[in-house]
């Protein structure tokens, strides 16, 4: 069976944020992930990992003006030294929060500037973080997004993002393979599977139904099959990685949601698959 670890930015919405460790702990996640870290101090979020005997396995490098509607900076031709600042504090945070993988999310395709200039600035940094983690012992990660949730977003194929980390060549660039993205954009997600994770390209794996992002078991694509073939080419290849559980809780009501849509989990883990 995967290794499953919260996505605490949607999961346990009915919590405050700082106690929705403790409520994955009780629900039996070893691993906790969410998109930003940077409104925490990062021993208070590290303390909260250590009470709960939780591991750090992934955030996000901070995005530009999230609340502005931005969704990254690493595509964005002028802004190299925000990027690269927001970089530096990412690795502060996971030194201390012992993680080891950041995302770079690529940002927004902006109007009139393009594709090729885009494409160049996206590699640029990507390169540098890559280079900048790897004296830190860190990775970095990079997602193919669906523009259906991002319109406009710049990296949406995973054939394009594993070009992209082989042209780089840094052996800690990996592509974040989430299976929601996948298979609206490009479906054939096992076929994918198969076909990118033993290659030693893929650094995390994410999940949520689809189309409407709720609990994996909920929806068009069979999670328990496509968990069977994670199982199956990751004992070949010796993946050991993390599968995020990344989706909005919709089966538990507002009181208890996430605990109450988790039988798709609970199932698992008493089958032993």
């Amino acid at each position: 069976m995967p290794r499953f670890a919260a996505n605490l930015s949607m999961l346990y919405n009915e919590h405050a944020f700082l106690d929705r460790f403790a409520a994955a702990a009780k629900d039996g996640f070893q691993a906790v992930e969410y998109l930003f870290p940077y409104a925490f101090a990062a021993q208070d979020l590290a303390r909260r990992l250590s009470d709960n005997g939780l591991q750090q396995v992934l955030f996000n490098a901070p995005p530009g003006d999230w609340d502005g509607g931005e969704r990254g900076l690493a595509c964005l031709p002028g802004r190299e030294l925000e990027f690269r600042d927001g970089f530096a504090r990412a690795l502060d945070y996971a030194h201390t929060l012992n993680c080891q993988r950041i995302h770079v999310m690529a940002g927004l395709v902006p109007a009139g500037v393009e594709r090729a200039a885009l494409k160049a600035t996206y590699e640029a940094n990507v390169a540098w973080a890559a280079e900048m983690a790897a004296t830190a012992g860190r990775d970095v990660l990079i997602e193919p997004i669906n523009t259906r949730d991002i319109p406009g977003f710049f990296l949406n194929r995973q054939d394009e993002a594993h070009a992209v980390v082989q042209r780089i060549g840094a052996p800690n660039l990996k592509v974040q393979f989430d299976l929601y993205h996948c298979q609206i954009v490009e479906g054939d997600v096992a076929s994918k599977i198969r076909q990118y994770l033993p290659t030693g390209r893929v650094g995390h794996f994410q999940i949520a139904g689809v189309p409407e992002r709720h609990e994996p078991h909920v929806g068009e694509l069979n999670y328990a099959y496509l968990f069977q073939v994670i199982d199956a080419v990751a004992a070949q290849c010796g993946w050991s990685g993390w599968v995020g559980c990344e989706y909005r809780p919709a089966l538990g009501g507002a009181a208890g949601a996430t605990s109450a849509g988790l039988g798709w989990m609970r199932s698992l883990t008493e089958s032993g698959t």
